[in-house]
């Protein structure tokens, strides 16, 4: 489970900000990433007991953590890359892109940063360390997944309410037999990766992209 052990070994930091990421590889929709802050490594009971990879959570359990961090004292910062930035710059620039949007949105500048992961966005307005597996050991690592994790899937929900062929509801993106299906049918939409290798062999047969 994850605690603060990490967050504890950074002398003089008094605002260690832990940052995640959701959705490098689904072929629709942004990638989003949360910046979560615990003042003084303060935390709730119930949170610090709940928090873990939010992969490893049920989507209700992810959705009640999400309200109770809004509910708490936490620092909660959430940054995106659109479609367009990912097909203009790929996938991992637009990941570190979205990460120095969310700790940009924070409401304090964080003194460190823990990154989930084994790199660190270039020009994040603190120093940072990565940490492969943060968001299984570290609990502000762990509380930025939640935060991009829910925030990711609640827009791919609005989304799929727009263009409901795709599954999006269920699979926020990610290439499952609904998504693929969907796709066969009714093409590749707005909100595609188009720089993506499944989405690019169905435009290279000519498809249009679908607007509506």
């Amino acid at each position: 489970m994850p605690d603060f052990t990490y967050e504890k070994s950074f002398s003089g930091a008094t605002l260690t900000a832990g940052i995640d990421e959701a959705g490098r590889g689904p072929w629709a929709g942004p990638v989003v990433a949360g910046a979560v802050v615990f003042p003084n490594l303060e935390i709730s009971d119930s949170l610090a007991r709940g928090l873990d990879d939010s992969k490893k959570l049920t989507a209700a359990k992810r959705e009640a953590l999400f309200d109770e961090l809004r509910r708490s004292n936490a620092l909660i910062g959430c940054g995106m890359a659109s479609v367009e930035e990912i097909d203009a710059m790929n996938i991992l620039q637009a990941t570190f892109l979205a990460m120095r949007r969310a700790v940009e949105s924070l409401s304090a500048v964080p003194d460190f940063a823990i990154v989930d992961g084994n790199k660190i966005p270039p020009e994040l307005p603190c120093p940072a360390r990565f940490l492969i597996k943060g968001d299984a050991l570290s609990l502000s690592v762990a509380a930025a997944s939640i935060v991009a994790k829910v925030t990711r899937d609640r827009l791919m929900r609005d989304l799929a309410k727009e263009f409901p062929y795709y599954g999006w509801e269920k699979n926020a993106g990610y290439g499952t037999k609904a998504h693929q299906d969907g796709l066969a049918a009714h093409g590749v939409c707005v909100h595609h990766r188009k720089s993506y290798a499944p989405v690019q062999r169905i435009l290279a047969s000519g498809q249009k992209v679908n607007q509506v």
